[in-house]
C-alpha cells in the first residue's frame, strides 16, 4: 500500500509519538517499584535486637533490614489483636469503623456488621459489642488497589480474615499459600504439617513452616522478577502453638538465664526461624537485583504474649513496657517496624514519629504515585513526609479495643487516645453510675505507664476524651454499653489486670530465678466436681444435660487428667462437636516437664458442625505416672464423653 508523499510528514509524526508513548510506558515500568510487606505475628516490641532491649533473642537480619532503611520507635498495630490489625493494614480502616475487633475470624458464624451486646456476667459493668467475623469484599483493599495497577499479587502464611469467600483470593490476591484461614500454623511450626493439599517437601519431613513459606515466597519473586509485584509475606510467627527446630531449642536451652526476663529457649528457636526467612528474602532480592526497587515494610501485628505457658515460664517479656497482647497498655500495641523504601528513606536512620498500621496503604500509594480509591475515608495516613525525614505530625491517634480477656494487665472494655507524649485510656462505664472511668500517663516521662496522671489533670482527660468522642462518632463505632444486670455485690476492682499472670512475666518486678512458675501466681486452676477430674485450663468448661460446653479463654486451651502410668498402647477416644480446627493428645511424664523434652503430641482435626467421635494415642511413657492433656480445637468445643483406654482396660466419663 502506498501512501502520498504529502501524508509522510504525518505518518513520521504519528510514528515517533507511539515510539515516545512507548518509551514512556517502559520507563514508567521500570520506574514501578515493587512491595515486600513482612508481618510477624505476636512478636513484641522488645523481642528483636533492633532497640537495645534483648540479648538472649537473635535477629540479625532484622537489623540488616534496618541498616537499609527506617526504624520506627513508635509504631503501633491498630488493635491488640491479630485479625483487627491484619484488616486495617489492608483496608486503611480502623477497626472501629470495620467492627472487626477480635480474632474470631475463623469460626463458622458469619457476622458482617458488629451490634451492641446484650449480656455480661454480673460482676462486669459493661457488656461488649458483638464483634464482625469476617472482613467484609465490600471494602477496597490494597491488594486489590494495586493488582488493577498493573501488580502482581500474592499471599503468603497466615489470614486469619476468613475462609471463602474471605480468604485472599476474593480480597485481590492472585496466589494465596497455604490457603489456611486459621489462627496459628495447621499442626504446628515444624512438619508434618495438617494442611489441606500442602505438605512438606518430600526432602526436608521436619521442615519448618517458615523455611517452606519463604521457598514458596522465593519462587513467587522469581516468576514476578521483571514486572512489578506485591508480596504480602505475613508470617505464622511467632504465635501459638509454641514448638520450634529442636537443635534451636536446645542451643537456646545452654544460655537461658532465668534472671532474665526472657529466658524462654522455644520462643528464642522461634524468633531465629523468623528472622532466617526474612533474611531468605533479603538474600532473594539481592539475587535477582531487586533490591533498589522493592519497598520493604517490617512490623508486628500486635505486642508479645506474656499469658500463654511454654516451658513453665510466659514466652516473653515487653519490658520496659507495661502489659502484652490483648491489652492496650504500650506492651500490647506498640511494636516492631522497619520501612525500606529506596530512594526516600536513608539508610540506617531511625525516627521518633507516631505512626500506626491504618498508615501503610495511604502511604504505598503515595510511594507508588497511585491515585487513592474514592471510596475510602482512610483512617490512616501518609507517613511519607516521616520516612524522608521531614518532621511529621500525624495527630491523634487511636486504639479501639472493647473487649476484655483474662490475661496479665487486662483492662475492662476500652479505648485510647495518643497525643504527642501523652495517652488517654477511656475505660468504658467503669466509674459510678454508669460513668466512664480514665487513666492518662506521659508517655516520654512513664514509659511503663506506672503513674497515672487522671485526676491530677482533669482539663487534659477532658481534652482528650473529647478527640475520643468524635472519633468513635466519625468512625460509627458500636461501643460497649452499661450492663443492666450488673450487681455491685459480684464486682471485684481488686482482679483488674491481674489475670493469668506470673512474676517473671512483670517489667516492674524482678524475675523469679527458676523457669517454674511461683505457685502462687500460677495460672489458676478451674476445678468442678461435674468435670469429675478433669481440669480446664486456658478455658472455661460447664456441664449441662451431660454435655461439657467448653469456651477458650486464652491460646492452646485444653482439659488436663492426671491418670496415672499408661501403657505404650494407651488411647484417648472422644465424642467431641466444635467450630472446626486441629487438637492434640499430649503427655507429659511429671506437671513440670518443659513441652521441649515431652513425647510429640499426637493431632487431630475436625470440620465444623456435627458430633464427630475421634481416637487418638497417647504419646505416653509407661513407666512415667504422667498428665495427659486434650488440646481442644477451635475456640468453642462441646464434648460428649471422654473414653481412655490402657493395658486392655477402658475407663469413660459420661457427663
Amino acid at each position: 500500500m502506498k501512501f502520498s508523499t504529502k501524508y509522510r510528514p504525518l505518518l513520521r509524526a504519528v510514528c515517533l509519538l507511539a515510539l515516545t508513548l512507548v518509551a514512556a510506558l517502559s520507563h514508567a515500568a521500570e520506574q514501578k517499584k515493587n512491595i515486600l510487606f513482612i508481618l510477624a505475628d505476636d512478636l513484641g516490641w522488645s523481642d528483636t535486637t533492633l532497640y537495645g532491649n534483648t540479648k538472649y533473642y537473635k535477629t540479625p537480619n532484622l537489623e540488616r533490614l534496618a541498616k537499609r532503611g527506617m526504624l520506627f520507635s513508635r509504631a503501633y498495630s491498630a488493635s491488640p489483636l491479630c485479625s483487627p490489625t491484619r484488616a486495617s493494614i489492608l483496608t486503611g480502616l480502623h477497626p472501629a469503623r470495620t467492627g472487626v475487633t477480635t480474632p474470631n475470624c475463623h469460626v463458622p458464624q458469619v457476622v458482617l456488621k458488629a451490634t451492641p451486646g446484650v449480656k455480661a456476667a454480673a460482676g462486669n459493668k459493661a457488656v461488649e459489642p458483638v464483634p464482625v467475623t469476617r472482613l467484609n469484599t465490600s471494602y477496597t483493599t490494597l491488594a486489590e488497589t494495586l493488582k488493577a495497577a498493573g501488580y502482581a499479587t500474592g499471599h503468603f502464611g497466615k489470614w486469619h480474615l476468613g475462609p471463602e469467600p474471605y480468604s485472599p483470593l476474593q480480597q485481590g490476591f492472585d496466589v494465596d499459600v497455604p490457603h489456611w484461614p486459621g489462627p496459628g500454623p495447621a499442626g504446628g511450626y515444624v512438619a508434618p504439617w495438617k494442611f489441606k493439599d500442602f505438605d512438606a517437601d518430600p526432602a526436608e519431613p521436619d521442615q519448618h513452616i517458615e523455611d517452606r513459606m519463604a521457598k514458596e515466597a522465593v519462587a513467587f519473586l522469581e516468576k514476578h522478577k521483571d514486572e512489578p509485584f506485591f508480596l504480602n509475606y505475613w508470617m505464622f510467627s511467632v504465635h501459638a502453638p509454641f514448638d520450634a527446630k529442636k537443635a534451636l531449642i536446645e542451643k537456646y536451652a545452654k544460655t537461658a538465664n532465668p534472671a532474665d526476663p526472657q529466658h524462654c529457649p522455644t520462643y528464642a528457636a522461634m524468633v531465629e526461624s523468623m528472622d532466617d526467612a526474612i533474611g531468605t528474602l533479603l538474600d532473594t532480592l539481592d539475587r535477582l537485583k531487586l533490591a533498589d526497587k522493592t519497598i520493604v515494610v517490617f512490623t508486628s501485628d500486635n505486642g508479645g504474649n506474656m499469658y500463654s505457658d511454654v516451658d513453665g515460664v510466659v514466652p516473653t517479656s515487653n519490658a520496659p513496657l507495661r502489659g502484652g497482647k490483648a491489652t492496650t497498655f504500650e506492651g500490647g500495641i506498640r511494636v516492631p517496624c522497619v520501612v525500606s523504601a529506596p530512594g526516600i528513606t536513608a539508610p540506617g536512620t531511625r525516627s521518633e514519629a507516631m505512626i500506626q498500621s491504618t498508615d501503610f496503604f495511604p502511604t504505598l500509594l503515595e510511594l507508588l504515585a497511585l491515585p487513592r480509591p474514592a471510596d475510602i475515608p482512610f483512617d490512616g495516613k501518609s507517613i511519607v513526609p516521616a520516612l524522608r525525614g521531614q518532621p511529621f505530625e500525624r495527630g491523634p491517634m487511636f486504639t479501639y479495643f472493647p473487649h476484655n480477656p483474662p490475661v496479665p494487665e487486662w483492662q475492662p472494655p476500652s479505648v485510647v487516645v495518643h497525643e504527642g507524649d501523652w495517652k488517654l485510656i477511656r475505660l468504658f462505664h467503669q466509674g459510678e453510675n454508669g460513668a466512664h472511668r480514665w487513666k492518662l500517663f506521659n508517655l516520654r516521662e512513664d514509659i511503663g505507664e506506672r503513674n497515672d496522671l487522671a485526676a491530677k489533670q482533669p482539663d487534659r482527660v477532658k481534652s482528650m476524651d473529647a478527640l475520643i468522642g468524635n472519633f468513635l462518632t466519625e468512625t460509627s463505632a458500636v461501643l460497649p454499653v452499661p450492663n443492666p444486670d450488673f450487681d455491685p455485690a459480684k464486682y471485684r476492682p481488686d482482679e483488674e489486670g491481674k489475670g493469668k499472670i506470673r512474676d517473671n512475666a512483670k517489667p516492674d518486678r524482678a524475675p523469679k530465678k527458676t523457669h517454674a512458675p511461683a505457685p502462687a501466681a500460677a495460672a489458676p486452676e478451674k476445678v468442678d466436681a461435674a468435670l469429675q477430674g478433669w481440669r480446664a485450663r486456658a478455658c472455661t468448661a460447664t456441664v449441662k444435660d451431660g454435655i461439657v460446653t467448653i469456651t477458650a479463654t486464652g491460646d492452646a486451651p485444653f482439659l488436663g487428667f492426671a491418670p496415672g502410668p499408661l501403657d505404650a498402647g494407651a488411647t484417648l477416644k472422644v465424642r467431641i462437636k466444635s467450630n472446626g480446627g486441629t487438637g492434640k493428645v499430649a503427655w507429659l511424664p511429671s506437671p513440670a516437664t518443659p513441652a521441649a523434652e515431652a513425647p510429640k503430641p499426637a493431632e487431630f482435626s475436625i470440620k465444623a458442625g456435627d458430633w464427630t467421635e475421634i481416637t487418638s494415642p497417647i504419646p505416653a511413657q509407661s513407666d512415667k505416672p504422667g498428665v495427659l492433656r486434650l488440646f481442644l480445637p477451635g475456640d468453642a468445643t462441646a464434648i460428649d464423653w471422654i473414653e481412655l483406654t490402657t493395658a486392655g482396660k477402658a475407663r469413660r466419663w459420661e457427663f
